[in-house]
């Protein structure tokens, strides 16, 4: 959105969410990274202080926003007070499907290994119930953070390639899922490949995710995670692949395309 634009030019923003750390995120930022005190955290604090005064600047110069979801459109406008058309971001599902293979009973996450990921408190959901097994998939600076707080019934595999990746989704019971993410893409093929999702009742997932699809938890804990899993196995058997697929259908790259084509058709120039 920073781009300079001249009086003739229509200058149109996708925007996947307002600087996340130096906004809704800044607190948890300077927390998770030792910057609350000391000489470092004020160089970072006038940084990100001088970083939001350009950011809200150039957002004013923007002529159409258009978000990523209904919770970053609330996002640009509580942020830049500015309204957003929102079109959900294209999700490559050619290459995720469902298998004929009969699915195992495991339970699968993916992620970057990151403090906003919440992938630890999945883990220590898993390490309380020994009986069910977790691989988590992906790679980031909290992977051996995360490795030595796994139980032998969690399996911190790092980064895979595409192919296991969608091998893992295809025969595991549910993705389980505990960010408060912008969109949330990785649910999504996960929905492709027909596997429920276990979801933080947060963010973009609220928008991906549906009764038929998936189920929710409401805290950020491994308490809550395990009375959702609990949930989720009651009702294992009511979720259909298909159902669950053609949910996930609707965020496709061609719906994208033709949504993104049909905006800029109906903008009329800025001047």
């Amino acid at each position: 959105k920073g781009v300079l634009t001249t009086a003739e030019q229509t200058h149109i923003c996708y925007c996947h969410s307002p600087v996340r750390y130096a906004w809704d995120l800044y607190f948890d930022y300077l927390e998770d990274n030792h910057l609350t005190r000391g000489i470092k955290s004020w160089y970072i604090r006038k940084t990100l202080h001088k970083l939001r005064m350009w950011d809200y600047m150039a957002a004013q110069r923007v002529d159409y926003f258009i978000a990523n979801s209904e919770n970053v459109a609330g996002r640009i406008r509580k942020t830049y007070r500015r309204d957003a058309e929102v079109i959900y971001p294209p999700v490559d599902l050619d290459n995720f499907s469902i298998s004929v293979e009969p699915r195992k009973n495991h339970y699968v996450t993916a992620s970057r290994m990151v403090p906003y990921k919440k992938m630890d408190i999945i883990i220590e959901a898993f390490n309380k119930m020994p009986d069910k097994e977790l691989f988590v998939l992906g790679n980031g600076p909290d992977f051996k953070k995360l490795q030595k707080l796994a139980k032998e019934n969690v399996h911190v595999m790092g980064h895979i390639g595409l192919k296991d990746l969608i091998s893992y989704f295809q025969t595991a019971k549910a993705f389980v899922f505990a960010a408060k993410e912008d969109f949330g893409i990785v649910p999504v093929e996960a929905m492709a490949c027909g596997t429920p999702i276990i979801a933080y009742n947060k963010g973009g997932a609220l928008e991906t995710v549906i009764e038929e699809t998936g189920v929710f938890f409401d805290e950020q804990t491994d308490d809550s995670i395990i009375k959702a899993v609990r949930k989720f196995e009651s009702k294992a058997n009511s979720f259909s692949e298909d159902i669950i697929r053609k949910n996930a259908e609707k965020f496709s790259t061609q719906n994208f395309k033709d949504s993104i084509q049909n905006f800029i058709d109906n903008t009329s120039v800025h001047v």
